[in-house]
This record gives structure tokens, sequence and C-alpha cells, in this order.
């Protein structure tokens, strides 16, 4: 099905036909690059094959194969385009879930997520955050955030300025298609780059080694896991605390290859290591929606709400708009 459908332009090795023989300057996808065939689900791939390469706003070129083929037929041709990578270590697209607002994910990004943190109470906080993610390979991604507050203290006069910024690694140890699970490693250094003397930061320099775990669940459902210690270089400016985050969720498909809705709720907890104060636990429903025809601009809102210490935390309203730069530009794939 592949030679008869597929190979007249992408090849019979999958590395796509030159310009001589298939008469067009569309630069074709190379299948044996893993990076390129691991990252998208299935679903991805079939909508392009069932309605072509407009349904997910690519070149007209890409013919739609939905009358030529049957959906069986589509998922077989597929599943042989999938083997061209010969490289297992890739985790599967399917592995890659929908991002929650705290529980960081287990499988490595390329993407830049702006977020926006808006606190009440007595003293307004406006916390914006710049997150930059690069994959590495197959299994590793490094991350860069950027922290900027805005804050308005109890005396009416606002401060504003850099928080503090955080370095992270983070590594694939295990991931299955058939089990649909996927576990990652990571070790994020918090450096004390905002000013503590205006609220902005904390004065020293905080390790947070965590784990995260992903879990495919049927019809589109998921659960999401992450656990970890945050443990500052100088205790005694601040306390270690071990935090633990769960996030499920199920994504809802417009005509079956539109936008994605995705509701999610997150259960959120931390507890300081020293002393007996009891642990903190927070509740945040959200929803995350696909913007582009591509699938590659999102953008998600929830609110938190503190479930213990309530006179002491406020809620909070928590967005974020996300970019996954691997699938195109900004102004990429929206028609």
């Amino acid at each position: 099905m592949y030679r008869a459908a597929c190979a007249a332009c992408h090849g019979f090795d999958g590395r796509g036909q030159p310009r001589a023989i298939v008469g067009f300057d569309t630069p074709l996808p190379d299948f044996t690059d893993c990076a390129f065939t691991t990252a998208e689900p299935d679903a991805d791939w079939i909508a392009i094959v069932h309605q072509g390469g407009p349904a997910r706003a690519f070149d007209r070129r890409m013919p739609a194969f939905g009358e030529a083929l049957t959906e069986e037929q589509i998922r077989q041709t597929i599943g042989y385009v999938r083997t061209l990578c010969g490289d297992r270590r890739w985790p599967r697209g399917e592995l890659n879930l929908p991002r929650p607002l705290v529980t960081e994910k287990a499988f490595p990004e390329n993407e830049t997520v702006i977020s926006t943190t808006v606190s009440g109470g007595s003293a307004a906080v406006f916390e914006n955050e710049l997150l930059y993610e690069q994959r590495l390979g197959a299994r590793a991604q490094f991350e860069v955030a950027v922290p900027v507050a805005v804050q308005k203290d109890e005396m009416g006069a606002w401060q504003r300025g850099l928080g503090d910024a955080a370095f992270a690694f983070k590594q694939v140890l295990f991931h299955s298609l058939d089990s649909g699970a996927i576990v990652s490693a990571a070790a994020e250094v918090v450096f004390p780059t905002g000013k503590e003397t205006h609220g902005l930061g904390t004065g020293t320099t905080v390790f947070e080694p965590f784990v995260a775990i992903g879990k495919v669940l049927p019809s589109d459902g998921f659960v999401q896991f992450q656990g970890g210690f945050e443990i500052p270089w100088n205790r005694d400016e601040l306390e270690s605390e071990a935090f633990w985050r769960t996030a499920v969720g199920k994504s809802f498909f417009e005509s079956r290859f539109g936008r994605s809705w995705t509701p999610m709720l997150e259960i959120v907890g931390a507890k300081a290591l020293e002393g007996d104060e009891r642990a903190q636990w927070d509740l945040i429903p959200q929803l995350q929606i696909t913007l582009s025809r591509r699938q590659h601009i999102v953008i998600n809102a929830g609110v938190r709400v503190p479930l213990t210490n309530r006179g002491e935390q406020s809620t909070q309203l928590l967005t974020y708009f996300l970019w996954d730069w691997f699938d195109g530009g900004l102004f990429d794939g929206w028609r």
C-alpha cells in the first residue's frame, strides 16, 4: 500500500523524491528521521492521510486518501512508515499528553510557554513566566524559565522586576507504547536572581529533583503525576519541601480531526520537611484548547483553589499560551 499510494512522492526508502521527479519545490519529509516520525500521534497522521495536507494546514499537494483507502489500510500504511525510524529510543507522540498548568510532563518537548498567575488578597500579584524547552536527541530535554513579577504590597506601592530564574534538565527513563506509559527524571536549579527585598525572590539557590509519569487511559483519557523535593542551598532562609502533583483529563475533538478541548483536574500538594506544619493542598480545575489547525498553538486557563490554610492562601487565576515550534512558526498552520 505504501508503494502504491505514497512512494511516488515520498520515495521507496521514505526519504522523499527529488524535485526533478515530483515536479514541485515543496520540501518532502524524511520518514527515516526519527525526530520527525515519532513526534506526533497516529491521530495527526490519520487526519492528514484521510483528508489531505490542508487538514493540518500543510501543503495541498498532499492528497486525501479517505475515499481510496479504508481506515484499516490507512492505519497499516502509517504503521509501516513508523518502522522507517529504526531507533526505538524515541518515545512516540501518543505519550505526549496535554500539558497541565502545574504538573510537569514526562515527554521531552520543543516548545515555548508564556504563563501568567494572578493572585488577589491584600497584595495583588501578577506573575509572568517565559519558559523555553529544547529537546536533546531521543530522550533528553533542557529548559530555561525566566519569571517577571508585578505586585502591589500592603502599603499600595507597586513592585516589579525579575524573579528567580531556573534551568532544568529532563531524561526519559522508560517509555512503552504498548502500556501507554512514560517515566522521566529531572533536576531543576532555581537561581536567586529576583530581589528578595521586593518580594520577588527567595534569596537562595534551590535544587529541585523530581520524577514525572504519564499514563494513557482509554477513550482519550490520561493521568499524569509529578513528585519531588525543593531543597534550598541556605536552609536558614528557606525550608526544604516535598511536593506531589496529579492531573487527570480527557480530550474531546471537533468533527474528529478538528480542535481539541481538554478539561483537566489537578490536585497539588506540598509539605515542609521540617516542623509539624500540615500539608498544603490545592485543587486546579482547568480547560486546555488548541487554537491552530495544526494543533501547535494551545491555551489553557484554570483556577487554583486552596483546600487548606484558606485564611493564608488566596485563590489564583492561572493561564498559559503554548507554542509547539517544532510543528511550525507562530503564524503558520492556522488555515
